[in-house]
Protein backbone atom coordinates (compact mmCIF):
# COMPACT_ATOMS: atom_id res chain seq x y z
CA UNK A 1 0.00 0.00 0.00
CA UNK A 2 2.81 2.46 0.66
CA UNK A 3 4.30 2.07 -2.50
CA UNK A 4 1.46 2.34 -4.31
CA UNK A 5 0.58 5.51 -2.38
CA UNK A 6 4.35 7.03 -2.96
CA UNK A 7 3.81 5.93 -7.02
CA UNK A 8 0.73 7.65 -7.38
CA UNK A 9 1.72 10.85 -5.69
CA UNK A 10 4.74 10.76 -8.06
CA UNK A 11 2.97 10.27 -10.74
CA UNK A 12 0.21 12.77 -10.34
CA UNK A 13 2.76 15.14 -8.64
CA UNK A 14 0.92 15.52 -5.67
CA UNK A 15 0.43 13.92 -1.66
CA UNK A 16 -1.10 11.19 -1.29
CA UNK A 17 -2.12 9.67 2.08
CA UNK A 18 -2.20 5.74 2.46
CA UNK A 19 -5.06 4.11 4.99
CA UNK A 20 -5.05 1.26 6.39
CA UNK A 21 -8.38 -0.37 6.81
CA UNK A 22 -7.82 -2.09 10.13
CA UNK A 23 -6.59 1.93 11.29
CA UNK A 24 -10.12 3.07 9.99
CA UNK A 25 -12.16 0.99 11.11
CA UNK A 26 -13.40 0.93 14.64
CA UNK A 27 -14.97 -2.65 14.90
CA UNK A 28 -11.84 -4.21 16.16
CA UNK A 29 -9.66 -6.79 14.36
CA UNK A 30 -10.95 -8.31 10.81
CA UNK A 31 -12.10 -12.03 11.28
CA UNK A 32 -11.55 -14.68 9.05
CA UNK A 33 -14.80 -13.81 7.10
CA UNK A 34 -13.29 -9.80 6.43
CA UNK A 35 -10.14 -11.07 5.42
CA UNK A 36 -12.05 -13.39 2.78
CA UNK A 37 -14.46 -11.65 1.72
CA UNK A 38 -12.09 -8.24 0.65
CA UNK A 39 -10.25 -11.72 -1.08
CA UNK A 40 -13.50 -11.97 -3.02
CA UNK A 41 -14.03 -8.46 -3.59
CA UNK A 42 -10.55 -7.96 -5.20
CA UNK A 43 -11.03 -11.21 -7.45
CA UNK A 44 -13.94 -9.86 -8.73
CA UNK A 45 -12.96 -6.35 -9.14
CA UNK A 46 -9.66 -7.48 -11.30
CA UNK A 47 -12.25 -9.78 -13.62
CA UNK A 48 -14.49 -6.69 -14.04
CA UNK A 49 -11.34 -5.04 -15.28
CA UNK A 50 -9.96 -7.49 -17.73
CA UNK A 51 -13.65 -7.63 -18.70
CA UNK A 52 -13.11 -3.63 -19.50
CA UNK A 53 -16.55 -3.09 -17.16
CA UNK A 54 -15.00 -0.54 -15.83
CA UNK A 55 -18.73 0.84 -14.66
CA UNK A 56 -19.27 -2.03 -12.23
CA UNK A 57 -19.11 -1.89 -8.73
CA UNK A 58 -18.79 -5.05 -6.69
CA UNK A 59 -20.90 -5.80 -4.49
CA UNK A 60 -22.22 -9.09 -2.00
CA UNK A 61 -25.69 -10.53 -2.05
CA UNK A 62 -26.35 -12.78 -0.12
CA UNK A 63 -23.18 -15.04 -0.17
CA UNK A 64 -22.74 -14.23 -3.91
CA UNK A 65 -19.68 -11.87 -4.99
CA UNK A 66 -21.87 -9.91 -8.13
CA UNK A 67 -21.11 -6.89 -9.95
CA UNK A 68 -23.87 -3.73 -10.21
CA UNK A 69 -23.83 -0.88 -12.47
CA UNK A 70 -22.51 1.96 -11.23
CA UNK A 71 -25.63 4.25 -12.32
CA UNK A 72 -27.79 1.48 -10.01
CA UNK A 73 -25.27 1.92 -6.95
CA UNK A 74 -25.94 5.63 -6.90
CA UNK A 75 -29.24 5.77 -8.50
CA UNK A 76 -31.18 6.34 -4.99
CA UNK A 77 -29.69 8.11 -1.22
CA UNK A 78 -29.34 5.56 1.07
CA UNK A 79 -30.10 7.00 4.57
CA UNK A 80 -29.27 6.11 8.13
CA UNK A 81 -31.99 6.96 10.59
CA UNK A 82 -30.35 9.16 12.76
CA UNK A 83 -32.22 7.84 15.97
CA UNK A 84 -32.17 4.43 14.25
CA UNK A 85 -30.84 1.16 15.88
CA UNK A 86 -27.60 1.47 13.57
CA UNK A 87 -26.97 5.33 15.27
CA UNK A 88 -27.69 4.37 18.19
CA UNK A 89 -24.53 1.73 18.27
CA UNK A 90 -22.02 3.92 16.79
CA UNK A 91 -22.52 6.57 19.47
CA UNK A 92 -22.51 3.94 22.06
CA UNK A 93 -18.68 3.59 20.74
CA UNK A 94 -18.04 6.92 20.77
CA UNK A 95 -18.49 7.36 16.64
CA UNK A 96 -19.82 10.90 16.13
CA UNK A 97 -22.56 11.11 13.55
CA UNK A 98 -23.28 14.55 13.57
CA UNK A 99 -26.59 14.71 15.72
Amino acid sequence: GDYVGREIGRCLDMETRVVTLGHLQRGGSPIPFDRILASRFGVKAVELIEADELDQMVALRGRKIISVPMKEAVSQLNRVDPDGELAEAAESLGIYIGK
